[in-house]
């Protein structure tokens, strides 16, 4: 289970990648990034609800949402607002390098916000909930990732920088890089397998529309009504992004959500988006070859991913092994 899962988030990172790419273009092009944070919610709904639909889930779902709606809308707002709002403002701001390299900070913010939830455990007393721990494991296997992250974007950063590009390119991906994991783990505490993926990710996209609506409306009244090239790129992120690579790692996490290791894993399969941009801007925005000392970069998140698998697997074995009373 372990190994599908984290295979499933590399595929998913793929797919997350298409959202660098192509904010990046739209940056290039003149694109506000109010309409391009905002219009790919609004061109996830119809193909979510067609899934939900078929799936015949949507009638659970919004009772679901009624029921609960300050859960979904807080959760929400989170996960979805708070993570793509910033990191399509820092595109706007800063250069792709910085804000593909930055946003990788989540596979460390994921391990960091483990003492938020709590688990069941069978105590002498019966069942009770215990705050979760910090898995340190799997924080020193992220560290490595990250460290591999850095060199890349090392030959880019020789430059140095600035107070303000700190504050544009990188303080807003840092507050994306906690939103997206929280969020995404507060609904599945809430959903708790009543609500299946595609229904957790349409009802999030459902419940964080005032925000996306609020900023529609802002870039109307201040830039005017986005650009045809930005609407086609737009709905392309909406639909790469916002619901293949959605789902897929929603879908990873939610194999994994019960144990904090393997959970750890998946999500810092998410690394492996710094490469496939890498990649991807070679081939459709004719950026230069990276550094050849940029491949030991690489090298060291190959192996944290791996280490981090490996550990999963191990962590998985030794809770099957019988504990026998002498």
């Amino acid at each position: 289970m372990s190994l599908k899962a984290i295979l499933i988030g590399i595929l998913s990172s793929v797919f997350f990648a298409v959202t660098f790419i192509l904010n990046r273009s739209m940056e290039l092009a003149g694109g506000s990034w109010l309409w391009s944070s905002s219009l790919r919610y609004f061109s996830m709904i119809p193909f979510l609800i067609v899934i939900v639909l078929l799936r015949g889930n949507l009638k659970s779902l919004l009772i679901d949402l009624k029921n609960y709606p300050w859960q979904w809308l807080i959760w929400s707002t989170v996960g979805f607002g708070l993570f793509y709002g910033p990191i399509t403002f820092a595109a706007a701001s800063g250069p792709g390098w910085l804000v593909a390299g930055t946003w990788q900070f989540t596979i460390i913010a994921g391990s960091l916000l483990v003492p938020l939830f709590y688990e069941e455990m069978r105590t002498e007393n019966g069942l009770m909930l215990v705050r979760r721990k910090i898995p340190m494991k799997g924080i020193f296997f992220s560290i490595i990732i990250f460290i591999g992250i850095i060199i890349i974007q090392f030959q880019e950063a020789t430059g140095g920088i600035s107070l303000k590009l700190f504050l544009v390119g990188m303080l807003p991906v840092f507050i994306a890089a906690f939103a997206y994991p929280l969020g995404n783990r507060k609904m599945m505490e809430h959903c708790k397998g009543k609500v299946d993926t595609f229904s957790r990710v349409l009802g999030m996209t459902l419940a964080s529309m005032p925000l996306w609506i609020i900023i529609a409306f802002t870039g109307f009244i201040t830039v005017g009504p986005p650009s045809k090239s930005q609407l086609i790129n737009s709905f392309y992120v909406g639909i790469s992004s916002g619901v293949i690579a959605t789902v897929l790692f929603f879908f990873a996490t939610e194999l994994v959500k019960d144990d904090t290791q393997r959970l750890a894993a998946v999500e810092a399969t998410q690394a492996s988006q710094i490469i496939f941009v890498i990649v991807g801007e070679m081939i459709f925005l004719q950026e230069a070859i990276p550094h050849p000392f940029s491949l030991v970069g690489i090298l060291l998140i190959i192996v944290g991913m791996v280490l981090h698998s490996n550990s999963s697997k191990q962590t998985k074995l030794i809770k099957k092994v019988p504990n026998h009373t002498l």
